[in-house]
């Protein structure tokens, strides 16, 4: 059955010949195929910024372009979001994005003193990270501790779920075959909306 997937390129980097954009667009590839709608946000082509307070991350309004990536994903019931590990962690561009996107009356209601409620329920998302270091070390000696806190913390948070993970390591010295390899995985992965 055809779903609405939304692609997040978190790459701050715009240059076309990343593997993070390469993955991307097989990821589309397959969506396509199989009759799925894809729309994008290219968060290197944005203006994200940076929240300074608890004051502007609860009062101040979302600029445009927020606004538009928040209908965007209140469009999707697949997300998928591709970026680079940064110094163990997600590039600062997505995390501000992130910070911008899922506030309070969007993302997530607060009544009163109880917890407050996600409101971005059934939909789910497919973190891709890209990674020097090999994946399974990432996971294992680090613990993928930005992961579990994107997935737990934050989508988890606003009631996006399930996440699932793709982790590529080692990718710059990775060969032609086994990059391609990952494009195809991706392309697999489109065609399933997964």
């Amino acid at each position: 059955m055809p779903r609405r997937i939304l692609i997040i390129q978190g790459h701050p980097d715009p240059d076309p010949a990343r593997l993070c954009r390469a993955l991307a667009e097989a990821y589309a590839e397959g969506a396509h195929k199989a009759g799925h709608e894809v729309a994008r946000l290219d968060l290197a082509q944005m203006d994200i910024p940076l929240l300074r307070s608890e004051t502007a991350f609860k009062e101040e309004p979302p600029t445009q372009e927020i606004r538009r990536a928040q209908e965007a994903l209140l469009a999707a019931e697949h997300v998928v979001v591709i970026f680079p590990l940064w110094l163990g962690t997600l590039p600062a561009l997505v995390k501000a994005f992130f910070e911008q996107t899922l506030r309070p009356g969007f993302a997530f209601a607060t009544k009163g003193k109880g917890f407050p409620k996600g409101r971005l329920k059934g939909r789910s998302v497919r973190l891709v990270v890209t990674m020097g270091m090999p994946a399974l070390a990432y996971r294992w000696l680090y613990g993928a501790h930005a992961l579990k806190g994107l997935s737990r913390s934050l989508f988890g948070f606003v009631g996006l779920k399930p996440v699932r993970q793709t982790l590529f390591g080692m990718v710059a010295s990775a060969s032609q075959q086994r990059r391609q390899g990952w494009l195809d995985e991706m392309r697999r992965l489109g065609e399933r909306a997964r």
